[in-house]
């Protein structure tokens, strides 16, 4: 076994009978091993990151070529009692991890330059600025010199007049501490056609800086900051920082607190690799009122203690939010007339300023590993949300109408994997004890997030030919199926339109990952 790295000369070690071996009084930097025996292929690990006062656990299985043959890439078995709700220090982290998918993670893993095309069709319902009915989303990211990436992401939606478009830079580099700090600049169009508002085209432009440092194997700092300018209506400027802190008090305790002032991006648990950015995922998140541009803006504080128990995971967490110029979602066809409503064309939704929500909550999530391809986790969590306290009300006056309100959710959610068709799956349902217009917890980041109401995710993988260098999936992204949570108003016209929690909408569509 060879050991090289970029702070010492290359190691040569050997394993004992049982397959051990140990390298000692190395330097803190990047190193990668090559391990080698009679009969066997030769296995390399690249980019293993070693800390001042710590040590790694790099375990490598060989594999025969007739094996190879048989049986293809080589599978292992997954670390069932990953953390998904907090980081793992590098000293508890699995430096080398084979994932549920051979084929994605090897090609992830050896490919420098990896680019996935995406085509979407159905409506986003996520109010103004949520995206058109038709989309097609794209990223392409090349790693540099080993430790650096760059990477370029868009989406582009079809409609009349000038298309919704988002599109982001960005740029990351990992340095031999640990750490890992990267910036990212987003444009951001969208150009309605309700005369009323005279074609007013948003624009916004975000400049992003973020970073991660690990001291030791006990804490864990990740924060940066976005600058976001938006012309619409007017010229407004917000600063978003963020930030959060994670103490291993155990191998499997971490006391954390964090801090946000925007919505938290749920992507990643739906494999967004493979299922694109949306226009909705994106800030900002805004408003009118009085025919005057109002920016969503929060400030989350969360302090929590999560605990691994063999296949069950806990988290106890106490949350302070201040969300002002609360962009609230409604569903039904409306003009911007009267000056503080604000159509979205495309998804026949609308955004309207829903005012100042001030509350502090609670939050217990558990999680259980059920099996290799099933998890299910339960969510509680209680605080204040947005509510419509007087019945029959025209959406003019409703404003005047909204207060905060304490109320109980519950949710419940199952994911996993079908074994032989390799179908991905989250389903998902969120009880509320009473109406609301904005989500109990509506920060949450925790393995217990979901949509309201019920929902479904489906991620299935195409065959494709065996000579084309691509993987192709087919998704459908399924929210508020029975249509719960919408609280009737009465519109300009007379016609009933609602505020809600979430729409109802369907999604689906392709996406080729190279």
């Amino acid at each position: 076994m060879q050991i090289a790295g970029t702070a010492a000369r290359t190691l040569t070690v050997f394993t004992d009978g049982a397959g051990f071996y140990s390298a000692t009084d190395l330097l803190p930097g990047a190193y990668s091993v090559r391990v080698s025996a009679p009969s066997f292929l030769p296995a390399f690990v690249e980019e293993i990151g070693l800390h001042p006062g710590t040590s790694i656990h790099v375990n490598v299985t060989l594999n025969t070529l007739l094996n190879a043959i048989r049986m293809g890439p080589l599978r292992a078995t997954t670390d069932d009692d990953d953390w998904k709700w907090t980081l793992r220090s590098v000293a508890n982290r699995p430096v080398l991890r084979v994932l549920d998918d051979p084929a994605t993670s090897a090609e992830q893993q050896n490919h420098d330059l990896r680019a996935s095309l995406s085509f979407l069709a159905g409506s986003a319902a996520g109010g103004y600025g949520s995206g058109s009915d038709m989309s097609t989303g794209f990223s392409v990211e090349r790693s540099i010199f080993s430790t650096d990436r760059i990477g370029v992401s868009g989406n582009v939606g079809y409609g009349d007049g000038l298309p919704a478009a988002v599109l982001r830079a960005t740029y990351s580099h990992r340095l031999l501490d640990g750490s890992g700090p990267s910036m990212g600049l987003t444009v951001h169009r969208f150009a309605p056609s309700d005369p009323n508002l005279h074609n007013a085209a948003l624009q916004a432009l975000a400049l992003s800086a973020g970073d991660d440092v690990a001291i030791g194997d006990v804490l864990e700092l990740r924060f940066g900051s976005a600058l976001q300018t938006i012309q619409f209506l007017g010229r407004v400027t917000a600063f978003r920082p963020y930030g959060s802190l994670d103490f291993h008090l155990s191998p499997n305790t971490v006391l954390g607190y964090d801090y946000a002032t925007s919505l938290p991006n749920t992507r990643d648990e739906k494999g967004f690799d493979t299922a694109p950015a949306d226009l909705s995922e994106t800030d900002p998140r805004i408003s009118v009122n009085n025919f005057a541009t109002k920016l969503e803006s929060a400030h989350h504080q969360e302090l929590n203690v999560s605990r691994r128990i063999g296949k069950n995971s806990m988290q106890v967490a106490v949350f302070s939010d201040r969300v002002n110029n609360t962009a609230l979602i409604g569903a039904g066809e409306v003009t911007a007339a009267g000056g503080f409503l604000l159509p979205d064309v495309y998804s026949g939704t609308f955004s309207y300023a829903g005012g100042t929500l001030d509350t502090r909550g609670l939050r217990v999530v558990l999680e259980r590993k059920v099996c290799s391809d099933l998890t299910a986790t339960l969510d509680y969590a209680y605080g204040g949300v947005l509510d419509l306290t007087k019945p029959d009300v025209e959406i003019g006056d409703a404003r005047q109408w909204i207060s905060t309100e304490r109320r109980h959710a519950v949710a419940a959610k199952l994911s996993g994997k079908v074994p032989h068709t390799r179908t991905r799956w989250i389903a998902s349902y969120r009880w509320l004890n009473g109406p609301a217009l904005t989500p109990v917890d509506m920060f949450n980041s925790s393995a217990g997030q979901s949509d309201p109401f019920l929902n479904l995710f489906i991620r299935q993988p195409i065959p494709t030919l065996g000579f084309l260098p691509a993987h192709m999936e087919a998704m459908v992204d399924l929210r508020n199926l029975l249509a719960q949570g919408y609280v009737p108003v009465m519109g300009q016209d007379g016609q009933t339109v609602y505020l809600v929690q979430a729409a109802r909408s369907v999604r689906g569509g392709v996406t080729i990952t190279f």
